[in-house]
């Protein structure tokens, strides 16, 4: 729940969101550019992480969560959730902001209005541009 939502938030400072997830169900690597989020696993088991900046050599930090686990993701850094059990997993994520944001990453690069040039994406992650072109034509959406 952000100030959009309830608008007692404002100037609060804080947000809260319960995320559900179906079986193999992914929050896709994304930023929230104004916060630091922590996860707290209340149902099932989640693989989750980030990735340091490129001060810190981009290092992957990761954890298995069972219920009752807390993870923090630090402010503006790239991370992501996925549940790697057979049931359905249930967590409370609460954010350093009352209006923190979300970049999707794969959203934002691949699926942006106007398309970033595929030339560009082609060179900027070692692809071919038809592979770029087939990305750029996926249906993107906002899953927040």
């Amino acid at each position: 729940m952000y100030v959009e939502q309830i608008a007692g938030l404002n100037t609060l400072g804080i947000s809260l969101a319960r995320i559900d997830y179906a079986p193999g169900g992914l929050n896709p690597p994304h930023i929230h550019p104004r916060a630091t989020e922590v996860l707290m696993v209340m149902e099932g088991t989640l693989y989750v992480g980030f990735v340091t900046s490129n001060d810190n050599d981009n290092r992957l930090l990761s954890k298995v969560l069972y219920k009752g686990d807390v993870f923090v993701f630090p402010f503006a850094q790239i991370h992501f959730q996925l549940n790697i059990g057979k049931v359905k997993a249930v967590a409370v994520s609460s954010l350093s902001s009352q209006f923190p944001g979300v970049i999707t990453i794969a959203n934002a690069v691949f699926g942006s209005n106007p398309p970033i040039n595929p030339d560009v994406l082609a060179k900027a992650f070692q692809l071919d541009n038809n592979v770029v072109q087939y990305l750029q034509k996926q249906f993107w959406y906002d899953n927040n």
